[in-house]
């Protein structure tokens, strides 16, 4: 091993310790659930993207029984050089029909769904529009094509800032930009509040832009059946591109795109982690299909998810807790203070209940909050256990709102 290159490391991992920004990764010992045993401790689980309670769902779990015993664990190829099965056709075609798309195609993660994408339909005569709190999976996925998208270019705007972007647009239609690429999450993920995608849609109307919307924590929460944020405006058409995940409310692995026929064609021909990322195992299809089964014909997880979301955010407002202006089951708890967000986090893993510290670079210096997410899964008690630890640990503390 090169010491100098061991060394380096140490001295930069030093440095996030000295900074109160290290992370440790605490390990699950049970299946994921609104309460389950990590590190050796029983706690009630409020950091987990299980919206639905489909990871263990009885049906989820023999649907992938069952396609091992037919299929075996492996698709054994790329999907483009043989590893396609029927049964990853069939989820696509579920998807598509799920959100009222032409087409949809399944990549191995969210991530390398927006890093496949944005680089295949941007060239180096275009420019991408993003929202200043987009998700990194969408900033990595825009650094990597050769568009122009620099914030000191304009070309970021302020967050949930329809002034700001009409901005930007006419600014990209004075430089003479041959396609416009607006990104935004429908739902941002630290902060719980909802993109404004009327609105956003209305602008890129009028100056012929295309709409990408990053659906990761809408999908599953909002919209008809959980069907997204496209869905819960009733914008369906009107959005170009949309990114789903398969490893949030529907409980197992995965990524898509769904728009039109076209998109799906390029994507398979130019979507670089679709060409040389080995097709998800077959077990993981046909698990997703059976939770797509379960969201389309059994309204309560979501009925309860949401029950449990009102509740959960009417106990820490009654406790003069500050949410930060979330409006879905992502619900922030500010701290502002790294270290003591961190504190915290590790006072109520003692306490039984599990809310992680969300830190820089994740989000903004001075702005740590912890970030809770009730789920389906979650009894009162769970929830009512988990006021009473927050308070406790914030008096201790003596947090500010």
């Amino acid at each position: 091993m090169n010491a100098r290159f061991q060394d380096w490391l140490g001295d930069q991992l030093q440095t996030l310790k000295d900074q109160h920004l290290y992370k440790v990764p605490k390990i699950l010992e049970s299946p994921a659930g609104g309460r389950v045993r990590m590190d050796g401790r029983e706690v009630v689980n409020l950091s987990s993207n299980n919206y639905l309670g489909l990871a263990n769902h009885p049906k989820v779990r023999q649907a992938a029984l069952d396609s091992i015993e037919r299929w075996g664990v492996g698709a054994g190829a790329v999907r483009w050089i043989g590893g396609t099965m029927s049964v990853h056709e069939e989820l696509e075609e579920r998807l598509a029909k799920f959100k009222k798309t032409e087409a949809v195609l399944v990549f191995t993660g969210g991530f390398t769904a927006n890093s496949g994408c944005i680089p295949a339909v941007l060239t180096d005569k275009d420019v991408v529009i993003s929202d200043e709190l987009n998700h990194a999976s969408i900033i990595d996925g825009v650094r990597l094509s050769p568009a122009a998208y620099r914030k000191s270019e304009g070309w970021v705007y302020a967050h949930k800032d329809m002034n700001d972007l009409e901005r930007a647009l006419k600014l990209a239609n004075e430089k003479g930009f041959a396609k416009k690429l607006i990104i935004t999450d429908g739902v941002f993920s630290m902060d719980g509040d909802i993109a404004p995608m009327p609105d956003i849609v209305n602008l890129a109307e009028q100056h012929n832009a295309i709409v990408m919307i990053d659906d990761a924590h809408g999908s599953g929460v909002l919209g008809e059946h959980g069907a997204g944020t496209t869905s819960h405006f009733g914008l369906y058409g009107r959005v170009d591109i949309q990114l789903g995940t398969l490893s949030k409310a529907l409980g197992v692995i995965g990524g898509y795109i769904a728009g039109s026929a076209k998109l799906k064609d390029w994507l398979i021909n130019r979507g670089r982690p679709y060409l040389f990322s080995t097709a998800h195992p077959p077990m993981v299809a046909a698990a997703l299909i059976a939770a797509l089964d379960v969201m389309e014909n059994d309204p309560e997880p979501m009925r309860k998810l949401w029950d449990n979301t009102r509740k959960w955010k009417q106990m820490l407002a009654d406790n003069g807790f500050d949410t930060m202006g979330s409006e879905t089951p992502i619900t922030p708890v500010y701290v502002g203070d790294e270290a003591m967000a961190q504190e915290m986090e590790r006072q109520l893993f003692e306490e039984g209940v599990y809310a992680l510290a969300i830190v820089f670079p994740t989000v903004a210096r001075g702005k740590a909050r912890l970030r809770t997410m009730p789920n389906a899964t979650h009894t009162e008690g769970d929830l009512e256990f988990a006021i009473k630890a927050f308070c406790r640990v914030r008096d201790r503390l003596m947090v500010k709102g």
